[in-house]
């Protein structure tokens, strides 16, 4: 009986890529959370966003961030606006809305992204053993010129940026970039701020008149560095917009393929930080001696830390206070309540973010 032959076919010389060859199947290799901007569980779209507003979310993890006053305004809005054929679903998008054409001095508009000091131990940062960081994200923007993506140390005082181009109007761009590993100056070992990661989209000459830290330097004395060679303004116009997704930070010098998680997986990491009852629950009041109702939550996760509130009420209630137990559980009190009325409701929020 013959036996046919199995042949392998070649592989074409297009299809090995540098990614593909380097490829880290490590688990959440990718240090940011969110990066595919799927989550938006404050909302999808915020006004006003800017104009002495330096803490404005709509995607879960990333934040707008400001200094100096600008007057200057955005809408910040998750999109569907995503690059074709690479597994996006949704973007982070800034639309600006009321122009400020001359960024005073010490004036930045950015986007930014927190990190917890235990979450980043494994990029030995402090040590000769350092790591060197990998950021590769998708851009879109009507606004081609150089921007600046950069890091601040914020357990000591440290900073490195890198220049990136947006070559294209309109167009979707990957951008891959290396940042040198840091010898000094060790992340403190715990659940508070270590890092934060800035997408630069406008600075004034107190930060852009040096050079672009390539090499991590102390930021006093240096500031200048910080957002070196950017020369772009989103706010000098308003037909500017700005789209970004597909951020991925991992330890080394090459990027990989974005790891996508499941949407469970994901909402629940995006939950530590901040956490929202979910429409279509209400919690009936537990009643003490018909004067005040209890009801404890139980947060589908721990927070990062014990987190702040914003409750909704049922309309009977006349004053309330809320009792943390810690980052597991809160206990709410409202009082005025009878036996069979309710009191806490959907779109109570617990927030724990850094």
């Amino acid at each position: 009986m013959a036996i046919d032959k199995i042949t392998t076919p070649a592989i074409a010389d297009d299809a090995v890529t540098n990614a593909k060859v380097s490829y880290n199947n490590n688990q959440f290799r990718n240090i940011i959370i969110n990066g595919d901007m799927s989550l938006a569980q404050r909302a999808t779209s915020v006004t006003g966003v800017g104009n002495g507003d330096n803490s404005c979310h709509t995607v879960d993890r990333l934040s707008f961030y400001e200094e100096g006053g600008t007057s200057g305004e955005f809408t910040m809005s998750q999109e569907s606006d995503v690059p074709t054929g690479q597994g996006f679903s949704k973007s982070t998008k800034l639309d600006c809305t009321t122009a400020d054409a001359s960024l005073a001095a010490a004036e930045v508009i950015a986007l930014e992204y927190k990190f917890e000091g235990q979450m980043l131990q494994y990029i030995k940062k402090g040590t000769s053993n350092a790591e060197s960081l990998t950021l590769s994200f998708w851009v879109k923007t009507n606004k081609t010129g150089t921007y600046v993506a950069n890091f601040y140390d914020n357990d000591n005082d440290r900073h490195t940026s890198q220049n990136y181009t947006v070559s294209s109007s309109n167009t979707w761009e990957k951008k891959t970039i290396t940042f040198a590993p840091d010898t000094s100056g060790a992340l403190t070992n715990d659940n508070t701020l270590a890092l934060a990661m800035y997408f630069i989209l406008g600075a004034g000459t107190t930060y852009t008149s040096g050079s672009a830290a390539t090499a991590w330097e102390t930021f006093t004395g240096n500031a200048d560095n910080w957002c070196g060679g950017q020369n772009v303004n989103l706010l000098d116009n308003t037909s500017n917009e700005f789209y970004i997704t597909g951020v991925q930070l991992e330890a080394g010098t090459s990027a990989s393929d974005f790891e996508f998680l499941p949407f469970d997986i994901n909402l629940r990491r995006c939950q530590r930080y901040f956490f929202k009852l979910l429409a279509d629950r209400w919690l009936y009041a537990i009643n003490s001696g018909n004067t005040y109702s209890r009801h404890s939550i139980q947060f589908p996760v721990q927070m990062r830390a014990t987190p702040t509130s914003t409750v909704s009420y049922g309309s009977t209630g006349t004053g309330s206070g809320v009792q943390f137990e810690n980052a597991d559980s809160v206990t709410v009190y409202v009082n005025g309540l009878g036996a069979s009325e309710t009191d806490v409701k959907s779109g109570s929020k617990f927030e724990s973010e850094l």
